[in-house]
């Protein structure tokens, strides 16, 4: 069964949007993604993003508290916006390492924004940590029906530290997403399938 969401493009971190400020967050992340493509999260301000799309600072400030915040709304729109594939057929270890492999290919093919993504969600802004929020219980919901009915909530908790460990280790560096991806897909073999 796949899925394609876009209602949620009307909803932000702070409040619910109307066409127009939909208009304008959708905006300020793709003016987002393109500064990080050239820069590094470091050199990256809500200012500067305001200015790529056409808006001024003080409105991209309604809508945004921090770069932090900003970058974990694109990666929180992408997942939202992700398919989740047609797993009919597949046996449980088949469909959760299709999961994992679609989170950790998000951003694969935009180490500059990855890497942004990173450290964005660990940040303490309180809407980076809603988002945060938001993120994970998507992310759980996902694996659960992996899973299955009826599957151990540890193992589903233990998928879910593998995730977020690998997602760090690659934020940090230690690999590109597309080798996160692989090393997800092995180390969940062995914990879905112990030898």
């Amino acid at each position: 069964m796949s899925r394609h969401v876009s209602s949620r493009s009307f909803e932000s971190t702070r409040r619910r949007l109307t066409e127009k400020q939909a208009d304008t967050v959708e905006r300020l992340t793709g003016a987002a993604v393109e500064v990080l493509r050239e820069q590094e999260f470091g050199g990256l301000t809500v200012r500067a993003v305001a200015a790529r799309a056409g808006v001024g600072p003080a409105t991209a400030y309604t809508y945004f508290s921090s770069k932090e915040h900003l970058v974990a709304e694109v990666f929180w729109r992408r997942l939202e916006a992700s398919e989740i594939p047609d797993d009919t057929g597949l046996g449980r270890t088949e469909r959760v390492l299709s999961v994992l492999r679609g989170i950790a290919l998000l951003l694969a093919d935009e180490p500059e924004v990855s890497a942004a993504v990173t450290g964005a969600l660990l940040g303490a802004d309180p809407d980076v940590e809603h988002l945060r929020g938001r993120i994970g219980f998507e992310i759980h919901n996902r694996l659960g029906h992996a899973l299955g009915p009826g599957f151990d909530p540890e193992l589903l908790e233990t998928l879910e530290l593998l995730y977020a460990g690998a997602l760090l280790r690659a934020g940090m560096g230690y690999g590109s997403y597309p080798e996160l991806a692989q090393r997800l897909e092995a180390s969940a073999k062995l914990i879905l399938e112990p030898r």
